[in-house]
């Protein structure tokens, strides 16, 4: 018993190592191409057709290929990047790619719930794009933002399970080579219990964050 716990343990770190950096970089990176997508969009404050028409169906090509996939493609520029193809620091790279661009259009949905008399309003005072972006399209998008970064988070945990199966570490590697190949069912069920609970503890926490951000915007 144990040794299962110190697997369950170790494992479990390892998924969350891998979900909270790849989240971080879906933040850093997604937020701002959801803005570019939602601010160059027709009759936008940065309207810009070829960028806009450029990054949704690059955005639109990484979302249609199948997590799994994406994996095996990305494995050489995997290598090339981090100097390995397998581990828990691999699986952040396709983790991140495949959350990027799914950031990205929860960002765009946001924004675009934004009243639009209030960029005009911005506009009128002489606000610039940088400041309507900044000082009114973000602050009052952020709750949505927020939740945003809620289902991505809960997504990337599903995502971080897949990886395992390639040797990406974490919860979904654990219960493939001791849950699924060698047959140990105890394993596999408490390895699906761990993942229950995190995606249950990030919706709670998500939830608190849009509902204290709701009340103070």
């Amino acid at each position: 018993m144990a040794e299962t716990l110190e697997l369950l343990s170790s494992a479990t770190w390892e998924t969350i190592y891998m979900v909270a950096v790849s989240l971080l970089i879906a933040t850093v990176f997604g937020i701002p191409l959801g803005v570019l997508l939602y601010a160059t969009d027709r009759n936008q404050i940065l309207q810009n057709y070829v960028l806009n028409k450029i990054l949704g169906i690059t955005v639109n090509i990484f979302r249609s290929i199948p997590f799994v996939i994406l994996l095996i493609m990305l494995i050489p520029f995997t290598r090339w990047l981090v100097g390995k193809s397998i581990g828990t620091t691999a699986a952040i790279v396709p983790l991140s790619v495949a959350a990027i661009p799914f950031m990205g259009r929860l960002t765009e949905t946001a924004l675009r719930e934004v009243d639009r008399g209030v960029i005009e309003a911005a506009q009128a005072m002489g606000a610039s794009p940088f400041q309507i972006i900044v000082k009114v399209l973000i602050p009052e998008a952020l709750p949505s933002i927020a939740a945003g970064i809620t289902i991505t988070a809960i997504n990337l945990v599903g995502y971080s399970a897949m990886a395992g199966v390639i040797g990406g570490g974490g919860l979904g590697d654990l219960a493939v080579r001791y849950g699924y190949q060698r047959f140990m069912l105890d394993i596999m069920l408490y390895t699906v219990a761990i993942l229950v609970v995190l995606v249950q503890l990030i919706q709670v926490a998500g939830d608190f964050v849009v509902r204290r951000l709701s009340k103070y915007r």
